[in-house]
């Protein structure tokens, strides 16, 4: 099984924080709804003739464009790739886009899965990142998105300067009054050349406190695992049956192909990302090609990339998996030795054919994969 992205590099203004790719002008959108199209037809053979069971609009922000757009990309995709009368299709959306028409619209043109960037239900928390809604209207969109789809995720951040634990807990317990089934978590993270880290360094806006982060990260940890959502991953939280396909594919190994400016693909031996440039990307497809660097993964590589992503899972790294029983016996023991030096901190667990991470070793992920790295 495989997956498709779509980027869409369009938002109605720039949070503070933000590191992805975008911009705030619309006037290039209808080139660039072509130039997509035409990138689906040439990379038919991307996936290898897999079945596509998940399709994501990611960005930016795609609920900006319109339904017909999306309509089109939707349509080309299933024309161009054999793609599960079961897929799931998500698209990314503000909850200052989201609407009762909009949302019957999306439905209805085979979107049944919306992941919304609410970030906070505190107006504080959003004016600090510079977010386009208020906290009405993350609470007015939950009211009409829970009654067109069941399977919705939502973006909350946590450790910024304004945010208290008590606001937190508020914010936790909104998305668990609406039975939301999926929330992705995330601790603010300071980019460099993003406005914020300009801000922060010019003494404009007060740095991030990671030992306040680490608090509210163990406290959601505790409040949603006594809700009933499943901890799968680090940042993602779901109840039985609603974890995301699509970022599992990610962190499953999973063939993905990613179209528009900055979308990255992988087909497990090599990565490959488009230029993160609207313009140069509408002119590339324009002239028949496209504009991308490409990065050929050695079996280290592959072997790395396969410890990074599975370790932020809770099943982490299996022994029957096809990477770990391709890897020599060298090469095992030493990952095992130096995970075993981890089990004796409480950071990783080992069970017969598995080792994860605990929650205290959740705080130091990045540098424990690190550690592992051959």
């Amino acid at each position: 099984m495989a997956g498709v992205y779509i980027h869409i590099p369009f938002c109605k203004q720039a949070c503070y924080y933000c590191n992805f790719h975008f911009s705030t002008s619309t006037k290039l959108v209808p080139a660039l709804m072509n130039g997509i199209l035409k990138e689906i037809e040439w990379r038919k053979n991307y996936l290898e003739e897999e079945p596509v069971e998940t399709i994501y609009f990611g960005g930016g922000t795609p609920s900006i464009i319109t339904t017909q757009n999306l309509q089109r990309i939707i349509e080309k995709i299933k024309d161009t790739f054999s793609v599960t009368t079961t897929a799931e299709i998500t698209l990314e959306a503000n909850p200052d886009d989201i609407c009762e028409d909009k949302l019957i619209e999306w439905r209805e043109i085979g979107i049944n899965r919306l992941s919304i960037g609410i970030q906070s239900f505190e107006d504080a928390d959003l004016r600090w990142m510079n977010r386009a809604h208020t906290a009405n209207q993350s609470i007015n969109c939950l009211q009409l998105a829970t009654k067109y789809f069941t399977n919705i995720s939502i973006d909350l951040i946590y450790g910024s300067p304004t945010l208290s634990n008590e606001q937190w807990k508020k914010n936790v317990d909104y998305a668990l009054a609406f039975h939301i089934p999926h929330l992705s978590c995330y601790a603010l993270t300071v980019e460099t050349k993003t406005v914020l880290a300009i801000l922060i360094d010019k003494q404009k806006k007060e740095n991030i406190d990671t030992n306040k982060q680490a608090v509210q990260f163990e406290l959601l940890m505790d409040w949603l695992h006594i809700a009933g959502l499943e901890h799968y991953e680090i940042s993602n939280f779901a109840k039985p049956g609603f974890r995301s396909k699509h970022n599992s594919s990610y962190w499953n190994g999973k063939l993905y192909a990613g179209f528009g400016p900055s979308a990255h693909s992988f087909n497990r031996h090599s990565r490959q990302w488009n230029i993160a440039n609207n313009a140069l990307y509408i002119q590339s497809i324009e002239k028949g090609e496209l504009n991308f660097e490409k990065e050929i993964l050695s079996p280290t590589q592959q072997l790395n990339e396969y410890i990074m992503t599975r370790l932020r899972t809770k099943e982490g790294i299996n022994f029957l998996d096809d990477q770990w029983l391709a890897t020599d016996d060298t090469t095992k023991n030493e990952i095992i030795l130096s995970a075993k030096k981890w089990e004796t901190t409480g950071d990783i667990f080992f069970d017969n054919n598995f080792f994860c991470l605990t929650n205290k070793g959740k705080f130091l992920a990045d540098g424990i994969a690190a550690d592992l790295f051959r």
